[in-house]
């Protein structure tokens, strides 16, 4: 069979770049076999056994995003600036915790992109370290060190000796806190404000700002040795403004950190609906669980008890809740429902709608390797041996063209963020990755309920069964390698 795919044009297309389409070799790029030029334009025909053929029989090049140019330099600090101030569990807010999600997976999809990526702050509670350990997080970053203090001493002395505009704000009402008059500052020492929030003036800094400077500040002389960086600064909506105000107050203190590249993403604010009441990460963790406990007893009964067990409803949870808040635009508004039941299996949105297909995926591979040592099955012979011109179903082109194939294109996508673009705030498609793993599995599951991939054990049936099975093995990386980028770990059973 073949598949057409047509270019619009009023003109001819030149033969040699025909030529250089049919010869096109890239992981995202299906093989094309003829090219015929037609009124509409240039008409593409695609010989389906074929694409099959050359994509799975080594699906690992669509494991990795495509290359892209270059868009800013190598090394990226991620200041998860909610983290710098958090004490105590009880003082992360669910817009904090977005906003740590959102530094976790950037600092996952940047490092596929080679970039060299480094988290701030180390965590200063060991709560919270515990608590996002439960979310599949380990906090890996760089550790404070006890020349901090001498840093933050430094600093102190800079804003009372050597900026005649600071001024000492009432001992009696804020001590320790010192005034600095910002944007006079700036002015002062040609300081570019595009982008600011002209409001930026006065800013009272006390000693939790000079450690977070402090911290900042160590990150760079530790990382960047020859060459600059990129310091991003993963904030939540509401303390923007306050971040913009220790961004420029680095810059005033270090004048040599004015060739370093600022830029600030921000969390959009997370609402409880149907709520009056504040909502912490802590009880919204614990009802998420109860939730996915209540929901996976219904289903599976009295068994639902032990150990593996108990992983299987904490990976539900963590995906629950990582699918809540990151499934839409960073900058977007979250609503959480947490009466809502749309996050068991049955919610085709949900994170753990797509833990349930993984899981339905391992099911049928251990059923198929459970055959193979019966005798049932033979084994799988090499993938480039299979005859993949039985793969016929529209479904099974679906998955294959717009999953396999785009997976490149879509880890390209979650890490792009241009940090030369003027301004301060940048962007990224941080939900990207989560709209495809819910689109993926929304098809494989009508795919799965509609073919029966595991045949008879008859002969005549194994040529199309380890077709469909090498596909499902795409299908299966794909999904394994997409959680990855959410440091959710898919469940092999349920």
């Amino acid at each position: 069979m073949e598949r057409c795919m047509q270019g619009a044009g009023h003109m001819g297309v030149p033969a040699d770049l025909i030529q250089k389409l049919m010869s096109l070799v890239t992981p995202g790029l299906p093989p094309v076999k003829k090219c015929l030029q037609a009124e509409a334009g240039l008409v593409i025909q695609l010989d389906r056994p074929e694409v099959f053929y050359r994509v799975l029989k080594d699906f690992t090049p669509y494991m990795k995003p495509l290359p892209t140019a270059d868009d800013g330099q190598d090394i990226v600090i991620l200041n998860c600036a909610p983290l710098q101030s958090c004490k105590s569990l009880d003082t992360l807010r669910l817009s904090h915790l977005r906003a740590v999600l959102l530094a976790d997976h950037l600092a996952e999809v940047l490092t596929l992109k080679g970039k060299q990526v480094y988290l701030v702050p180390a965590l200063l509670c060991k709560e919270v370290e515990e608590f996002l350990s439960h979310l599949g997080i380990s906090w890996s970053c760089l550790v404070d060190t006890p020349s901090l203090e001498e840093t933050v001493s430094s600093f102190k002395d800079f804003l009372r000796d050597c900026i005649p505009n600071s001024t000492d704000v009432d001992s009696t009402q804020s001590p320790g806190v010192i005034g600095v008059q910002l944007k006079t500052l700036a002015e002062k020492h040609n300081l570019c404000l595009q982008g600011y929030d002209p409001n930026v003036d006065f800013f009272p800094v006390n000693e939790d700002d000079l450690r977070h400077i402090a911290r900042l500040q160590k990150s760079v002389q530790e990382t960047v040795k020859t060459s600059s960086c990129t310091v991003l600064h993963i904030v939540s909506c509401e303390e923007q403004f306050h971040q913009q105000k220790l961004d420029l107050l680095w810059k005033l203190m270090v004048p040599s950190i004015r060739d370093v590249t600022q830029k600030h993403l921000i969390s959009g604010p997370v609402k409880v609906l149907n709520s009056t009441l504040p909502t912490s990460c802590l009880q919204y963790f614990q009802l998420r669980k109860s939730q996915m406990l209540e929901a996976s007893v219904m289903k599976y009964g009295e068994s639902v008890q032990g150990e593996s067990w108990d992983q299987i409803i904490d990976s539900l949870t963590s995906a629950a809740i990582k699918f809540e808040l990151m499934a839409i635009p960073h900058r977007s508004q979250v609503n959480l429902n947490l009466e809502e039941v749309n996050i068991t299996t049955k919610g085709t949105k949900s994170g753990a709608f797509v833990m349930y297909n993984c899981a339905r995926l391992a099911t049928m591979f251990d059923s198929y390797n459970n055959a193979v040592s019966q005798g049932s099955y033979p084994e799988f012979p090499p993938a480039e041996n299979l005859n993949y011109s039985s793969l016929r179903e529209e479904g099974e082109w679906l998955l294959l063209f717009n999953y396999i194939m785009m997976f490149p294109e879509v880890l390209s996508q979650s890490a792009q963020m241009s940090a030369t673009s003027p301004g301060i705030r940048v962007t990224a498609n941080t939900e990207a990755v989560c709209k495809f793993l819910v689109s993926l599995s929304m098809d494989f599951s009508c795919y799965y309920n509609r073919v029966h991939i595991l045949g008879e054990p008859l002969p005549h049936l194994f040529s199309q069964m380890f077709a469909r099975l090498q596909l499902m093995k795409a299908v299966q990386s794909i999904l394994h390698s997409a959680l990855k980028m959410l440091h959710i770990l898919p469940l092999t059973q349920i």
